[in-house]
This record gives C-alpha cells, sequence and structure tokens, in this order.
C-alpha cells in the first residue's frame, strides 16, 4: 500500500467521522476518533449499501466519504444505544 493510499483512507476517514458526529448530534471523538470512527464506518457503510444493493453516485473520493458517512453514523447510533443500555442498568 502506497504512503498515497494511506493517506487517503486516513482523509476519508478523517472526514466522514467528522461529518458523522456532526450529523449524530453530541458524540465527539476528536481527530483520532473521527478517523477510527470514519474507517470504522467506512466497512459497516460498504457492508450496509452492498446489502441494499445500492450505489453511491459521484466520483471515487465522494463515493467513499458518503459510504464511510452512512457506516460512520450507523456506528455512532449503535454507540448511543449501548451507553445508554449500560448506564441505565449501573442506575
Amino acid at each position: 500500500m502506497s504512503a498515497e493510499s494511506v493517506l487517503i483512507i486516513l482523509l476519508v476517514g478523517a472526514v466522514a467521522g467528522w461529518l458523522a458526529g456532526l450529523a449524530v448530534q453530541g458524540v465527539g471523538f476528536g481527530l483520532l476518533g473521527d478517523i477510527v470512527i470514519g474507517i470504522l464506518g467506512a466497512f459497516i457503510g460498504s457492508w450496509i449499501l452492498r446489502e441494499l444493493n445500492v450505489g453511491m453516485p459521484g466520483g471515487p473520493i465522494v463515493a467513499a466519504i458518503l459510504t464511510a458517512f452512512i457506516g460512520a453514523v450507523a456506528l455512532l447510533l449503535v454507540i448511543i444505544l449501548l451507553r445508554r443500555i449500560f448506564f441505565a442498568a449501573r442506575v
């Protein structure tokens, strides 16, 4: 994997994670967390879109960001749900 590929992966992850954090208000993980959420979101988003048989419009970078954004939002919603379940159980 070239340095350019790694840079693109990190950039797509950062943008998708940051956008997902904005969409799911009150959730922020910082730059490193946004990158991780975005990269994990890319895997989740590609699985979701493949199962729904949906393609993304635009060029490859835009499609990658949209796919990662969808997966990152889904991941953040699951994290919020799990936090509520575990914190409700402690009280």
